[in-house]
């Protein structure tokens, strides 16, 4: 018989190729023939070794009906190749797998949206499919590329253009599933696949905002359906899926392309795309991971940090919602490194408005300059927001260190300023900054519960702190009593005493107190007179306000709510009593609303302390004074010196003692156990305790310092005055010593003030030079060399000469005899 005759004939083809043709129907819309599938899957099951063959020629066929457009008989094959899949789990599938794949490869492959889809459907069903040993040589670099692109779908056909990307994620989602369990597939990670899976899946989510921001109703097709096929949430719940399974290792490759896709389509500016993507990542991420975003966040705004302000507004956003999300997780080390680049950014920022500014002043238009200005302050409050609901969400240990970091940050007067050159921003953005810092300061500190006053305010703390507060800036002594309130006040009296005034009774305020702790009454000892002075000379600052006054009469009812012992109150009382006596004398000058708003701040105190030590008669005492202003002088009250348009009088009348809280009824008042009211004849007088107190006027620092040395360089006169019984009683007597310091330093000031400066610099010179001139002497009789049994040298008359001395004669030290 001829070959061809053998060829042909069917009995003689191979049985599983007789068992594959056996399942496609003459017309395909019969579908698959459910008979001839059992006997092709028991026959698979049976001899396993047979499936690659069975898939090889399943293949085949299928490439063969692809090129012929023959589709009912390709959905025939691909039913046929999914069934199998399901029933064969032995270790003979792998080359049947391969054969599985390519077909699905054919697919995809193919321009019809109907076969992309049903390659897909099939390639997620086998996706589902756990194998039992893993595949050491399959990649999925081509669906991988394939998926992505059809979840770039431009098709015209709305309905057919959701298809294909709902078809497009599931096989992404696929290949997550299929390769991320598999140690041996860890190269879906590399930044070729996340550079494409990242930006597909982001696409999808941003298309579906896009529409929703333009008011614009979902089609018909999508509004039908439910939410696995949304576009917009099956690429939510993929993206959600892969970062979930993300790995340590694994977190910068999956962020990196969420940045760069948000800088390649402009989101930052508006931002809420990124802010929504940011808040997935963060939920959808391990815990411990938080610090990897944070920090890939943190190196973003570094790359951009030359960008619009908006953008970089928009970044420091998306930090502060991941922040706000970490902070109460695990942070990590770097804690300290956000604090570090959000004020290296605020800096930047300061020094690009203050450059604008400058550029505005010489010869760019106005109105351009206000906006880049007003955009530079997004900038900053956005930075000052972030650094304070970052510290504001810290442990307590934790916030500590950071408000010890930000106020190492602050430019100080008189301190070098290692982090911040002042020299190079000027006056206008050392305030800028110092005001900033603070603010974020003051939220940092809300909230923040010390048990101990020593370790919230530590002096490295406490002395820069201070050191602004004399600042002639009546914001930054605002912001620093209100960082003092956040720290000190540890049981929320403020919002009870806000606003100063004259409280009728205390006790209905119903203000919440514990008994001092020994370690508080330490603290008061060491740094009370700080607290006093600083309260003491930021009173009479002439640029104060109303605001000023009334965050000064609550630091002082906190500290009296908080700190206060009997002997605090005393102090506190001497501190009340000298700042009346300061404005009645106005040595300084002060005008004359600054002079009636002490007195007001005066009232106000005593009032509430008096209520609050609960001491009848002293309780009286003040009352009469108030009531007595109240009739003849309301402006020395806060209702009404506070008022607008109050009217101010042209002095205040020193002689009638019944309007002034006296020190000798006090003293009456508190006689008896408990107070030491002698102390309150002694007047206060402040007490330089902190080493970083200066003011901001250089001349007053000279003055200060030529004060001293005229004072430590008495004439030799003085040096050889005989003591007699007159000098010994005028030692004693020291009235009167007070009134001639204070003139000779009113002369000191007056003279580096309004002298000359070249006056100024010969003064000082001749200063110097007798300081030199003496330090010369001393160490001229100090310094000599040692006497030599050989003799020393003396020159006299241009000779040499060797005097020599006998060893008897020198004087050694008792170290060297024996």
């Amino acid at each position: 018989m001829p070959a061809g005759v053998c060829g042909c004939c069917g009995p003689l083809r191979p049985r599983y190729k007789r068992l594959v043709d056996n399942i496609f129907p003459e017309d395909p819309k019969d579908g698959l023939s459910k008979s001839d599938m059992e006997k092709l899957t028991f026959y698979a099951v049976s001899a396993p070794e047979k499936l690659d063959r069975i898939g090889a020629y399943l293949a085949e066929r299928l490439s063969r009906d692809v090129v012929r457009h023959r589709y009912g008989y390709v959905v025939i094959a691909m039913e046929a190749l999914d069934q199998l899949l399901m029933a064969c789990h032995s270790q003979s599938i792998k080359p049947f797998v391969e054969s599985f794949l390519h077909m699905v490869a054919k697919l995809l492959e193919s321009r019809e949206p109907d076969l992309q889809v049903l390659g897909t459907n099939s390639f997620v069903k086998f996706a589902n499919i756990e194998e039992d040993t893993p595949s050491y040589h399959r990649r999925y670099d081509f669906f991988v590329s394939q998926f992505s692109a059809m979840c770039h779908s431009t098709h015209e056909d709305t309905e057919t253009r959701t298809r294909i990307r709902v078809a497009g994620i599931k096989g992404l989602q696929g290949v997550v599933r299929k390769t991320v369990n598999d140690e041996l597939q860890a190269i879906i990670w590399e930044p070729q696949h996340m550079d494409k899976l990242i930006p597909s899946m982001l696409f999808n989510m941003q298309d579906s905002e896009d529409l929703d921001r333009a008011g614009h109703p979902s089609t018909p097709s999508v509004a039908g359906q439910d939410g696995e096929e949304n576009p917009a949430a099956l690429a939510e719940s993929c993206f959600r899926e892969l970062l979930g399974r993300a790995a340590y290792g694994n977190m910068n490759n999956a962020v990196r392309p969420v940045l760069v896709h948000l800088d390649n389509h402009n989101l930052w500016d508006p931002n809420e795309f990124a802010v929504s993507c940011f808040r997935i990542i963060m939920y959808s991420i391990q815990a411990q991971h938080s610090h990897h975003v944070i920090q890939q966040v943190l190196n973003h705004l570094d790359t951009h940090n030359k960008n619009t302000p908006r953008v970089r507004a928009g970044i420091v956003q998306v930090l502060l919602e991941t922040v706000a999300i970490a902070a109460k997780g695990s942070v990590g080390p770097t804690v300290l490194e956000v604090f570090n680049t959000l004020l290296k950014h605020l800096r930047m920022s300061v020094d690009f408005e203050l450059g604008e500014s400058s550029r505005r002043n010489s010869n760019i238009s106005v109105s351009s300059g206000r906006g880049k200005e007003s955009e530079e302050r997004i900038v900053q409050n956005a930075i000052i927001q972030t650094i304070g609901f970052f510290g504001g969400n810290l442990p307590d240990y934790q916030r500590a260190e950071v408000m010890m970091f930000i106020m190492g940050k602050v430019p100080v007067y008189g301190t070098p300023c290692h982090t911040l050159d002042t020299v190079k921003i000027g006056h206008q953005g050392t305030k800028r900054i110092q005001t900033m810092l603070l603010s974020s300061l003051i939220m940092v500190t809300s909230g923040f519960k010390s048990k101990s006053m020593a370790a919230a305010l530590p002096p490295p703390f406490l002395d820069p702190l201070f050191s602004i507060s004399l600042m002639e800036d009546s914001e930054l002594r605002q912001l620093v009593l209100e960082i003092l309130h956040n720290i000190i006040d540890r049981h929320d009296n403020r919002a009870k005493l806000r606003g100063i005034r004259i409280i009728p009774n205390v006790a209905a305020l119903k203000i919440k107190r514990e008994k001092i702790s020994k370690q508080d009454v330490a603290f008061m000892k060491k740094h009370g007179q700080q607290l006093y002075r600083h309260i003491y000379l930021g009173s009479k600052e002439e640029d104060n306000v109303h605001k000023n006054f009334e965050l000064l009469f609550t630091t002082l009812a906190i500290l009296t709510i908080e700190l206060a012992n009997e002997e605090v109150v005393i102090d506190l009382i001497r501190l009340a009593i000298a700042l009346q006596d300061m404005a009645l004398a106005n040595e300084e000058n002060m005008p004359m609303f600054i002079r009636c708003g002490i007195m007001a701040l005066v009232a106000a105190y005593l009032n509430f302390l008096s209520q609050m030590i609960a001491n009848p008669p002293f309780c009286q005492h003040i009352s009469k004074v108030i009531e007595l202003r109240n009739l003849d002088a309301p402006y020395l009250l806060p209702e009404h010196i506070f008022r607008d348009k109050c009217p101010i009088p042209e002095s205040l009348d020193k002689e009638d003692r019944l309007l002034y809280f006296q020190t000798a009824d006090m003293t009456e008042c508190l006689a008896g156990p408990g107070y030491n009211a002698e102390r309150l004849s002694i007047p206060y007088v402040p007490q330089v305790t902190d080493r970083l107190t200066r003011r901001k006027s250089f001349v007053d620092t000279i003055s200060l310092q030529v004060d001293i040395m005229s004072n430590s360089l008495p004439d030799k006169s003085q040096l050889a005055e005989e003591i007699t019984f007159e000098t010994l009683k005028k030692a004693i007597d020291t009235t009167g010593l007070e009134e001639q310091e204070r003139e000779k330093r009113r002369q000191v000031m007056e003279k580096f003030q309004k002298a000359p400066f070249e006056e100024i610099a010969a003064h000082c010179e001749s200063k110097a030079n007798m300081l030199h001139d003496r330090l010369a002497q001393i160490f001229e009789l100090t310094i000599r060399p040692p006497p030599s049994p050989s003799g020393v040298v003396s020159i006299s008359a241009g000779h040499t000469q060797h005097q020599s001395v006998p060893v008897y004669e020198m004087k050694f030290p008792d170290l060297c005899v024996y």
